[in-house]
């Protein structure tokens, strides 16, 4: 049996690339990790096993990526990370606590109700992406001061993960984030009512009819 050789996975490691680093496979990876149901989600500060003997696949505990904050595998984390890829590090969190954790800038005195412009503007702050003046916890102000500062609209098919999505009609305002497609739809992620209370959590969704895709200039 050979030794079993173990990496502590960090801030911006994805799979491809540990696998890459150490002669591996990404398949061979999550053989050895059971822990990792999808490859393109691994976990900073958890130990990823990347080699061993015979049986290494059936480990429990040694081989299971289990973290606080997720990293998500994507061309756009490999690039320096984005504002959905900010956002998926902080899915089921209730916006209650994310606000006064101190991991995003947000502005701890808004609703627990009414946070999906002030969850969106600190996912892009984080991304360095807009600073902390172009930012609002309102739908409608954020909406204007990124058209302001020359944010486009753009399609759905053009759009790029970190992108803002706005529904602003009927008197009602709502912003999430485009999170790039899964098996042909558009997955969005921001914060949302979606908890017994009417407060708002950060998970999937929260566009819905007509939205408007903006991006900033490319």
């Amino acid at each position: 049996m050979t030794a079993i050789a173990n990496h502590t996975i960090a801030w911006g490691d994805t799979l491809s690339q540990i696998a890459q680093r150490n002669g591996s496979t990404i398949d061979a990876l999550m053989a050895l990790n059971p822990g990792i149901s999808n490859p393109d989600v691994i976990y900073a500060g958890a130990s990823l096993r990347l080699g061993g003997g015979e049986g290494a696949a059936g480990a429990d505990s040694a081989s299971t990526a289990i973290g606080t904050r997720a990293v998500a595998g994507t061309d756009a984390m490999a690039r320096g990370g984005n504002a959905a890829s900010i956002a998926q590090q902080f899915l089921g969190t209730h916006v209650g606590e994310l606000k006064h954790s101190g991991q995003l800038p947000m502005q701890t005195w808004v609703p627990d109700n009414v946070n999906c412009a002030n969850f969106v503007s600190a996912c892009l702050q984080e991304a360095g992406v807009i600073d902390a003046s172009q930012g609002s916890a309102s739908v409608d102000q954020l909406a204007s001061n990124l058209k302001g500062d020359g944010w486009q609209t753009v399609s759905l098919q053009d759009a790029r993960p970190g992108d803002v999505v706005l529904m602003q009609r009927d008197g009602q305002s709502h912003v999430v984030l485009f999170s790039g497609f899964e098996n042909g739809q558009p997955r969005f992620i921001g914060s949302n009512n979606v908890n017994n209370d009417g407060t708002q959590s950060i998970s999937w969704g929260g566009a819905s009819g007509r939205y408007e895709i903006i991006t900033p200039p490319r």
